[in-house]
C-alpha cells in the first residue's frame, strides 16, 4: 500500500526560516533508514506558501490566488510517499521520525488510491491507459 505522509507547516517555516544543521542531519538519517528499508518512494520539503499560488475552480471559471495563505497550521511543509504493508506500519515509521519543528507539530498519514479502489468505474480501457501512463513515468525516472 502507498501512503502520503504530510508534514504540517509551522509559523517559522511559513516565514521562510530554514531548518538548522542538526534537523537536516536527523531528518537525513531518518530518510536513509526509509530508503534502506525500501519504504520511501519520494520525499521533498516545500517552500512557504508566499511563493505559491492557488487555482480556485468555480463553475466553469478559474481564478488564481497568490500566496501567502492564511491557515498556517493547515499548510503542508513537506511530504513523503511511502510503500508499506499497512497504516499500522506507516504509523510505526512516523513514530520514529524526528519532530519536524520545535514545539507542537503534526504529521498526517493518508492512503493513496490504488486502481482497485475505483471498482467498476475504472473500466478495462481506463485501467490500460493508466498502466501505460505509469509505464511512461517509470521510464523517465
Amino acid at each position: 500500500m502507498r501512503f502520503i505522509v504530510l508534514v504540517k507547516n509551522d509559523a517559522k517555516a511559513e516565514a521562510g526560516v530554514l531548518p538548522d544543521e542538526k534537523m537536516l542531519s536527523e531528518m537525513g538519517k531518518f530518510n536513509q533508514e526509509l530508503v534502506n528499508a525500501g519504504v520511501m518512494l519520494a520525499g521533498e520539503g516545500l517552500h512557504p506558501s508566499s511563493r505559491g499560488k492557488r487555482v480556485v475552480f468555480s463553475g466553469g471559471g478559474r481564478s488564481v490566488v497568490d500566496g501567502p495563505f492564511a491557515e498556517t497550521k493547515e499548510l503542508i511543509a513537506g511530504f513523503w510517499l511511502w510503500q508499506v504493508r499497512s497504516m499500522d506500519e506507516a504509523l510505526e515509521w512516523v513514530r520514529r521520525c524526528p519532530a519536524p519543528f520545535d514545539g507542537d507539530c503534526s504529521i498526517e498519514i493518508r492512503p493513496v488510491f490504488e486502481a482497485d479502489d475505483f471498482g467498476e468505474a475504472l473500466t478495462p480501457e481506463l485501467r490500460a491507459a493508466e498502466e501505460r501512463m505509469r509505464g511512461e513515468l517509470a521510464g523517465k525516472g
